[in-house]
């Protein structure tokens, strides 16, 4: 009889395997459509979520997130003792947050979509600059910027204009969504944006909820359109590389 191939030690001390990138949630109970990050059919690979209590999004985008960071670093702790071997979260504004995350999980954290910026525009010819379209314009201060890298005289454009992006997300009007509505929102700001700045030749999306819409941006303004999907993919290749 042949005898069965020896396959070693098996290494505990997780509650779940399989899912390395766990996802900070704030609470809300807007529709979260295919592409928002909090729709897990959005990922290619398996993550963790954790909702945190009273973090809501008027709280985080239009009052600084004050009072909270106890309550993410313990969601974080919570998501790395279940078995995430790395964190983010569904907001960009949580840049604020991001020394005080990574420090105390002691795994590899990416808060927000901003951190992109300073990647793209190293890619970006001479002349061109990164644009940011952020779901609050009047509430993304200089610390936001400053603690995901981005310069502070980054050209940005807000949605709070709109019908029904910033109505639904961020003041919580109602549950459902319209989403040709909130398509129609990311793509005046959008136009507003390259309007003000045409020397915008890519754009970064701040805001978790947008990615849906990157799409339609991009053929709308014809430059290069970064998302929180763009980030996580990456991150996420790093933690899983793949092997050929």
């Amino acid at each position: 009889m042949q005898n069965s191939p020896r396959r070693g030690v098996a290494r505990g001390g997780k509650a779940i395997y399989g899912a390395p990138l766990g996802i900070l949630m704030l609470e809300a109970r807007f529709p979260r459509i295919a592409g928002d990050m909090g729709n897990g059919t959005t990922w290619p690979f398996p993550v963790l979520y954790r909702v945190v209590r009273g973090a809501s999004p008027e709280k985080v985008v239009l009052n600084g997130a004050n009072g909270l960071l106890q309550d993410f670093l313990d969601a974080a702790q919570d998501l790395v003792s279940q078995g995430a071997e790395a964190i983010t979260t569904n907001c960009g504004f949580l840049s604020l947050f991001q020394k005080e995350l990574a420090a105390h999980v002691g795994v590899p954290v990416a808060t927000s979509s901003l951190m992109q910026v300073p990647w793209v525009q190293s890619m970006l010819p001479p002349g061109r600059r990164v644009g940011l379209l952020t779901v609050s314009g009047a509430t993304l201060t200089p610390r936001h910027l400053e603690a995901a890298g981005v310069p502070l005289d980054i050209p940005v454009e807000g949605t709070e204009r709109g019908q029904e992006f910033f109505r639904v997300l961020i003041r919580a009007e109602k549950d459902d969504m319209d989403v040709d509505l909130a398509e129609q929102d990311i793509l005046e700001a959008g136009r507003r944006l390259v309007a003000r700045h045409p020397e915008v030749g890519a754009i970064v999306l701040e805001c978790t909820n947008m990615p849906p819409y990157a799409a339609a941006l991009q053929r709308e303004l014809g430059i290069p359109v970064y998302d929180i999907y763009s980030m996580i993919t990456y991150f996420h290749a790093g933690l899983r590389p793949r092997a050929f």
